[in-house]
């Protein structure tokens, strides 16, 4: 009777089966998933649409306030022209009317001049005609204060080149008139805080 003989199996034997039995199986539906590879999800139906939709709508705004803003500058452009135009025919007729004003109030004193110089011719009574002379002097004067244009006193006050002009330089009578206007050629004239005309004097030396 043979006898049963025991297989002896070794250690590289052993190795190929344990690395089958670690493999697991592969599932031939499946397919490898390359790491490389980047999953991007599809964009959501209706999106892009919605985002084009706000973009119009942004322009659409900004044109309009675009619109409403030219308008307004149009607006103030055409206002400032008319203000522009306004203010110089006021100025226009302000000196206009100035000059017309001034020179209104200044004829009844060419009326009193043209009676004394045909009383002059007709009459011989001086006294008379000095009386008239005076009058219409005294009327001027009135007519220049009241357009606050005053005479500058000079004579007797110290030499001020802001209100005077040397003609000439005249030895002082005594040290006092020193610097001093000691006469005057010619009055000066002020308008209201302005020299109108420097007043032409001597000084003492």
């Amino acid at each position: 009777m043979p006898k049963n003989k025991k297989k002896h199996t070794t250690q590289q034997d052993e190795e190929p089966l344990m690395q089958q039995a670690e493999e697991p199986e592969m599932n031939e539906q499946e397919e490898p998933v390359d790491p490389d590879v980047t999953m991007v999800d599809e964009p959501e139906e209706g999106a892009g649409a919605d985002e084009a939709a706000s973009a119009e709508d942004v322009i659409e705004k900004m044109q309009a306030e675009l619109a409403e803003q030219k308008r307004q500058y149009l607006f103030l452009a055409a206002d400032f022209d008319n203000y522009r135009k306004r203010t110089l025919k006021e100025k226009q007729d302000l000196v206009k009317n100035g000059a017309e004003r001034a020179l209104k109030e200044l004829l009844p004193v060419v009326d009193d001049f043209e009676r004394a110089v045909e009383a002059m011719h007709k009459g011989d009574d001086l006294e008379a005609l000095r009386e008239g002379v005076d009058l219409i002097y005294n009327k001027f004067m009135k007519y220049l204060e009241q357009n606050n244009v005053t005479p500058i006193e000079s004579t007797g006050k110290d030499f001020d080149t802001d209100l005077h002009e040397a003609v000439t330089m005249f030895p002082a009578p005594d040290e006092t008139m020193r610097g001093k206007v000691i006469d005057t050629t010619q009055r000066g004239y002020m308008l209201n805080d302005k020299v109108l005309r420097h007043a032409k004097v001597v000084v003492g030396q």
